[in-house]
């Protein structure tokens, strides 16, 4: 390791914080009015945002997947299913090795199926909960050409669709450390809707691997220092047993 290797390390921490900090901020905007939070498991920035919503509003239930604290699911992911399935999860959180433009998610790698060159961690339930939810935030911390792509590899699970009688008809939004997309009903695919603090229309487009439009006006985010507290209250308080990894890294300076 180099001198500039250990000088850059505290800036990289702070610039993932940083990143962490706005998506954290920006879906627990999104959750407000929400009656039932759901979040699987890794997946702690979202549990992050939801714990957040619920401290704004002390009548959202949260469940977080696999949690001793935060999870009144008592048969796993076979309950998880069966709350989608009856309508009684209002809001669920979906990531993936690649992201597209019409909402879609490749859960299982990249390339021709089945000699994926690279291989993610599999579908399980998501192709099952996506349609069943009504409010489905997509997210990903990392925001690469690579990452966000026109048309993924494999489709592991697509949006809903109001003319079959899903209950959305299509994803709420997507978040990552750079940008937040809106869905776009009228062209089914993502617009450009906030930006991250440092970034521009034109930095998120070169990051970006799809063609995206713009909604009017596109929001430049802010982050109230007070909100940075506030996210590490929770993180420590009561993510710790479930995500100690990223609550190290949090909160390591």
């Amino acid at each position: 390791m180099t001198a500039s290797d250990v000088a850059s390390a505290p800036d990289r921490r702070a610039a993932s914080r940083a990143r962490q900090t706005f998506m954290i901020a920006a879906i627990a905007k999104m959750l407000a009015g929400i009656g039932h939070v759901a979040v699987g498991s890794t997946s702690p920035i979202p549990a992050a945002a939801a714990l957040l919503a619920r401290r704004r509003d002390p009548a959202m239930r949260v469940s977080l997947l696999g949690s001793a604290r935060h999870n009144v699911f008592t048969d796993g992911n076979r309950e998880l299913f069966d709350c989608a399935a009856q309508g009684r999860i209002d809001a669920f959180f979906l990531s993936g090795g690649q992201i597209d433009a019409r909402g879609r998610i490749n859960l299982v790698g990249t390339g021709p199926y089945p000699r994926t060159e690279a291989r993610f961690p599999g579908s399980f339930g998501s192709a099952f909960l996506y349609p069943l939810v009504p409010r489905v935030i997509l997210f990903r911390e990392a925001h690469s050409p690579r990452i966000l792509v026109e048309a993924v590899d494999f489709v592991s699970a697509a949006p809903g669709s109001a003319e079959r009688g899903d209950r959305n008809d299509g994803p709420h939004a997507l978040v990552t450390g750079r940008a937040v997309f809106r869905w776009s009903g009228e062209f089914g695919r993502f617009a450009l809707a906030g930006l991250a603090p440092g970034e521009t229309r034109d930095t998120v487009a070169a990051a970006t691997g799809f063609a995206f439009s713009c909604l009017e006006p596109v929001e430049v985010a802010t982050i109230d220092p007070g909100l940075d507290t506030d996210i590490d209250e929770i993180v420590e308080g009561d993510l710790t047993d479930d995500y100690p990894a990223f609550v190290r890294a949090r909160l390591s300076r």
